[in-house]
């Protein structure tokens, strides 16, 4: 068997889930050289939140970002996540602005581009698919993993098949909650390599404190690549370390080739900025234990912290057990979303309106109306009708690709993002993120004219995504 691949999450998903993604450019910078020599089969270091974090709360241009980071390691492949129509934003995007945006991902230094849907629709898939397949890049397609009585291996095998048919080049099981078991993943992981030809790649969360024994399970059942993190940031509601995996299968079948000497330089430095943040405060010891709930209720840990605050503004926090009791129930009324950006927050708000008010559904978020009504895309179950009716009225449902509703707007957003505009990339910073791009390009501007900006409470500022 060939040797098992690492995908590096420590640039991304590894400071996303532990610290908010507040990791600097600056602090990344004098680990990439050394990060350049391990050999990684790629390192995910953009998309997700990165973008968001940027622009909002690090002061830097995201762009900028990603051409240093293919500058600083031209010898490795530079990964990104992508939420399919979503790109990086939180609403559906026309064709062509999402066009245009792969596009500029792809010529700026991105080679892998993971895409993901959060209700697994691979018609929210498809544009993305396609065009960064016109672009040249690996399209490594998402299965967002989840339990319910409408999921089954069976499933997701059939949707990896279609996955393949659309162009995929690696399938990417993305277990955001932690939830595959061992023997389980040695079961999806065997299917998939099976009915597909392409390479398998596992990505699992270590907040249930299954992540080690899953990854193993799928090495042995043919898993291709592992996604880790570096060890100073890992575990909790991260991913399993690097090295101790690189460790654990050194000197047999899957040995992955990377050297534990190298690797510990990398380590050291990462070592010294998880001191940093554990001292200014940006990583709180309690994302790095285990949390058993997400066996339980299916709860991702990001979203269990948001559960928390919204019950403390409302003054219920003892009704907590309640919400994570509810959370089951709206979920199944919902179609059995996965819990995933944006579906989690979704399904979790309106669990806590539900037990606050007394009466379920007395009162309905915009959101949780537009996922029975389908503006986010086709749920993993049929809607009861009488159920839908209850929550949109008289409103026709959206039974289309939601993106189909969509008129072209790219044209019009750069009409609207000209006055700031001073790269091509600028008027895709502004269509994602609005107003927070237009404080951005205002600080730009007073740096430039030699006003002395410095985004003194960055790092004190709490982002959820």
């Amino acid at each position: 068997m060939a040797k098992i691949k690492i995908t590096e999450t420590v640039l991304r998903d590894a400071h996303q889930s532990l610290i908010a993604t507040r990791m600097s450019m600056d602090e990344m910078l004098p680990a990439l050289s050394v990060m350049d020599k391990v050999g990684f089969y790629s390192v995910e270091c953009w998309g997700g939140a990165t973008f968001d974090a940027c622009l909002r709360f690090l002061d830097e241009d995201p762009w900028e970002r990603l051409r240093i980071l293919k500058r600083e390691m031209p010898k490795t492949k530079l990964q990104m996540l992508f939420r399919g129509q979503n790109m990086l934003g939180y609403r559906h995007y026309a064709d062509d602005v999402l066009e245009y945006f792969v596009q500029k991902c792809v010529s700026n230094g991105i080679d892998i581009i993971r895409i993901f849907d959060a209700l697994n629709d691979i018609r929210n898939m498809t544009t993305s698919i396609k065009a960064t397949k016109k672009e040249g890049a690996h399209f490594q397609a998402c299965i967002s993993y989840t339990l319910s009585p409408v999921h089954s291996t069976q499933k997701f095998v059939e949707f990896a098949k279609q996955l393949e048919n659309e162009g995929a080049d690696s399938i990417c099981i993305k277990d955001m909650a932690g939830l595959l078991k061992p023997y389980t993943t040695y079961e999806l992981v065997g299917a998939l390599k099976q009915a597909v030809k392409i390479p398998i790649q596992m990505h699992s969360h270590y907040t249930s404190g299954l992540a080690s024994m899953a990854h193993l399970k799928a090495i042995e059942a043919g898993a291709d690549m592992i996604d880790t993190s570096m060890s100073p940031l890992s575990m909790g509601t991260g991913h399993m370390a690097t090295e101790t995996l690189v460790a654990a299968l050194q000197d047999t079948e899957y040995d992955t080739g990377l050297d534990l000497v190298i690797l510990n330089e990398v380590r050291d430095y990462f070592e010294k900025l998880r001191e940093k943040y554990l001292k200014n405060g940006l990583l709180d010891p309690k994302v790095m234990g285990v949390d058993a709930n997400t066996l339980l209720y299916q709860v991702p840990g990001g979203m269990l912290s948001n559960l928390v605050s919204q019950l403390k503004q409302a003054g219920k926090s003892d009704k907590f057990d309640e919400v994570l009791r509810e959370i089951p129930r709206v979920r199944e009324d919902s179609g059995y979303p996965p819990l995933v950006t944006p579906t989690s927050q979704i399904v979790g708000t309106q669990a806590v309106f539900n037990v606050i008010n007394g009466e379920r559904y007395k009162t309905v978020t915009k959101e949780f109306k537009g996922l029975v009504k389908g503006e986010y895309g086709k749920t993993p179950e049929v809607i009861d009708p009488e159920f839908r009716r209850k929550i949109i009225g008289d409103e026709q449902p959206i039974d289309c690709r939601p993106a189909d509703l969509i008129a072209p707007e790219l044209e019009k957003l750069k009409a609207e993002a000209a006055k700031w505009a001073q790269q091509e990339e600028d008027v895709l910073s502004y269509a994602m993120f609005g107003q927070v791009a237009e404080k951005f390009f205002e600080k730009r501007l007073d740096r430039q004219s030699g006003i002395d900006y410095t985004n003194k409470d960055a790092q004190n500022k709490v982002m959820t995504v």
